[in-house]
């Protein structure tokens, strides 16, 4: 690998405007050193950039708000290429999937997805049907014949799109050949060792032919728009350009692929932005033709977008190249929120977690499990970019608080983080077993009692409670108490881990010393697999762990976007996030008080990593001294926001794109005249109005709410509450009409 830019050459060719790659006024890192004077002030201003909001990137407050009906649509064709297509690996699938059926009622059959082939994926979620677009059907039959295998179907998820998919396999015998044409087409080369390199660069071959032949079908009408994320499908746009195939283009970076590597290595990632030697650091980690590929995208596209502020900043020094719109991520509210019944879900999801839990700990269940809250993080096995490192440390102060104010409130955590394991743990497996044959026990002494006290009634007679349980039944009910006793903690992990002794979790686990004592007030468990409900230890899918939970805890220190709040907040459920994650940002700029409707924002971007622990431990500690009423008003509170996080509100951020990529793409057919753009205000979610305008009624001095305090609150009407809410938020646009005569179901449920 050079220390030149390979990605740069080859690509004069493409038109400048819109295509922004400039030769002339790039400065790496390293070629600053010899630039005059003049020249290096210029290149320092522009790398002290503050990590504030760029002011090049769209938000709420800016962004021209409405449907797709400013687009001819029916004479547009939409393509999104993403490797997630009917493929899980990540986030993306999630959004890809979630998005698609507001897309599909927008776009009709003028959208399609394209993504790789999985034979297994194919069989198990596409139905095979015809083309219904005789250009696509052209453009798919040319592939076919010609010695590629792509296959044509709906997919079978919310909306049923349609799905095109290229079988990488098939295709395999041309990589030499399509890596030359790469090299010929921008310089870069991609190492024989890399398969997820060389597979992403056969699937942008085939896509880039697709739609050479798709626009030589089409004559210009309809024009075609296509949207490729990450840097898996950047192979296929840069080919596009490249070959000047005659459509818009719009690339999405999730997160950008060095700052990922970066925030692992531990690094002060975010403080450090202008001082990386981008080259040096990509080339150390030998992903710099990975690199290449993304960047070359990045600058190929017509109009780059990203998923929130925070990481746009990091792509305008990682990639050098702002990006012209922020498109959030969302989700399909109604899939999630159950209208009325939300907390009812919580209440019979909590009594299967029980169940669980009085299994794990027999034999040291001397804890009130009215007053146990669970708490919860999940995601992949990032240990320090999902912030499970200042978790524990602040699960152990939070434990020392309880132990001293003699609190009476017990927390249960749970880590859902997948791990390399082998099997179950004996110790957990025997604790659901030791259960269910206590359950076994009663039912059996319960079927007799009932029956005695049954023929006592029949003969007029008040039973004798001395006689009612014989000796036989005494002595089976002292043998299940016997059975329930154990001289071992109840184990902190509920599988055997591979790497026991190494892994991250498990040794600060034994560095802070929460063991599951009888002592302490906060219990740890680490699950390391997802779960399902088909598990013999904890039979719940995550939508029903979540629901049954009362605080998702996720204080991330790289985290472009992050599902799992948003997740929680559409079920109702309480979170923590941090102003490092795009979900925080998103939040702490639309709601006046996140932490009234029950999103906690953790500061990791300017505090100290010890403050950071703090202000987390102290969140948790005031969520502990919460009495149940008040949980369950702020959960009804945070339900509320999910209207904020459903793609009907989110969507139009892409709608702004592809009208902006036509615009620069087809110039004589589309304009986005700026200084004609509609203004809008945007809006904030105002403060719950039953919440007193002093932040001191959220952290009490006392360490626990006696029942009198309780009854002494001040009465709380939801709907009331809601219907304020809805009178104060300035809405740029309605999510959707109500018919005369009906209410809003938002946030009317009152317990």
């Amino acid at each position: 690998m050079g220390a030149q830019w390979p990605i740069l050459l080859g690509l004069e060719a493409l038109e400048k405007p819109p295509f922004r790659l400039d030769l002339e006024n790039y400065t790496s890192h390293k070629e600053r050193c010899f630039l005059p004077s003049s020249r290096k002030s210029e290149v320092d201003e522009d790398l002290r950039m503050p990590l504030s909001r760029s002011v090049s990137v769209s938000s709420l407050s800016s962004l021209p708000l409405g449907g797709d009906e400013g687009l001819p649509v029916e004479d547009l064709l939409l393509f999104e290429v993403a490797w997630e297509v009917t493929n899980k690996v990540g986030g993306i699938y999630t959004v890809i999937q979630t998005k698609a059926k507001v897309t599909v009622d927008k776009w009709g059959e003028n959208y399609f997805m394209m993504g790789p082939y999985y034979e297994h994926n194919f069989k198990t979620q596409v139905e095979v049907c015809e083309v219904p677009n005789r250009a696509v059907k052209t453009a798919v039959d040319s592939l076919n014949t010609s010695g590629c295998q792509v296959h044509f179907g709906r997919w079978l998820i919310e909306g049923s799109p349609y799905v095109i998919l290229f079988d990488i396999g098939a295709a395999a015998w041309n990589l030499d050949r399509w890596k030359g044409e790469f090299w010929d087409a921008c310089g870069i080369g991609l190492p024989f060792h890399d398969r997820e390199a060389n597979d992403s660069l056969i699937f942008g071959s085939m896509v880039a032919w697709f739609f050479k032949e798709l626009t030589e079908q089409l004559q210009d009408q309809p024009n075609v728009i296509a949207h490729f994320h990450e840097w898996q499908a950047g192979a296929g746009l840069t080919l596009c350009r490249s070959r000047k195939v005659p459509m818009a283009t719009i690339f999405t970076t999730h997160a950008t692929l060095l700052g990922r590597y970066l925030c692992a290595g531990n690094v002060d990632f975010y403080n450090n932005l202008d001082k990386f030697d981008i080259d040096k650091e990509a080339g150390e980690r030998q992903i710099y033709h990975r690199y290449c590929l993304e960047r070359a995208a990045v600058h190929g596209s017509h109009v780059f977008t990203t998923v929130s502020h925070i990481t746009a900043v990091e792509a305008d020094h990682m990639l050098h190249r702002k990006p012209d719109v922020v498109t959030p991520n969302g989700l399909n509210v109604k899939k999630f929120s159950a209208m009325h019944e939300f907390q009812n879900l919580h209440s019979t999801n909590k009594a299967k977690i029980h169940e669980f839990v009085r299994g794990h700990f027999y034999g040291h269940l001397d804890f009130n499990l009215e007053k146990t809250l669970y708490f919860f993080i999940a995601g992949r096995y990032e240990f320090s970019n999902k912030g499970a490192d200042i978790f524990l440390e602040s699960l152990s102060r939070l434990n020392y608080l309880l132990r001293v104010h003699k609190s009476d409130v017990t927390v249960v955590v749970f880590f859902i983080m997948p791990a390399k394991t082998n099997n179950f743990n004996v110790e957990t497996l025997k604790g659901q077993a030791v259960r269910k044959q206590l359950w076994d026990t009663v039912y059996s002494v319960k079927e007799k009692f009932g029956k005695r006290l049954y023929e006592s009634l029949l003969k007029g007679e008040i039973p004798d409670m001395n006689k009612i349980l014989d000796r036989d039944d005494f002595t089976i009910m002292k043998r299940a108490i016997y059975a329930t006793q154990r001289h071992t903690f109840p184990p902190v992990t509920t599988h055997n881990m591979l790497d026991d002794s190494t892994d991250p979790i498990l040794s600060n686990i034994r560095r802070i010393g929460l063991f599951n004592t009888r002592a302490d007030r906060v219990k740890v468990l680490f699950h390391p697999e997802f779960l399902s409900s088909t598990s013999p230890l904890l039979p719940m899918d995550y939508e029903e762990f979540v629901r049954g939970c009362h605080l998702g805890v996720f204080p991330s220190y790289y985290e472009p976007w992050g599902y799992t709040p948003g997740e929680c907040t559409v079920m109702g459920i309480p979170s923590v996030t941090t102003n490092l994650s795009g979900f925080g940002c998103f939040i702490e700029e639309h709601v006046s008080d996140p932490a009234a409707y029950g999103i906690y924002i953790v500061d990791r971007r300017f505090r100290s990593a010890d403050e950071s622990c703090n202000q987390l431990t102290q969140i948790m500690y005031a969520f502990c001294q919460q009495t149940r009423r008040q949980r369950i008003i702020q959960r009804n509170r945070t339900e509320r926001l999910s209207d904020l996080l459903d793609w009907r509100y989110l969507g139009q951020f892409y709608t702004h794109a592809r009208r902006l990529a036509l615009s620069r793409s087809f110039p004589d057919k589309f304009k986005v005249d700026q200084a004609a753009l509609p203004h809008t205000e945007g809006f904030r979610y105002p403060r719950p109005s039953s919440v007193p305008p002093s932040p001191s009624v959220s952290l009490h001095s006392t360490p626990h709410h006696s029942d009198e305090e309780e009854e002494n609150e001040e009465p709380y009407d939801e709907e009331e509450e809601a219907e304020r809410d809805r009178q104060n938020i300035k809405a740029p646009f309605s999510l959707g009409e109500v018919p005369a005569g009906k209410k809003k179901p938002r946030g009317e449920y009152g317990n």
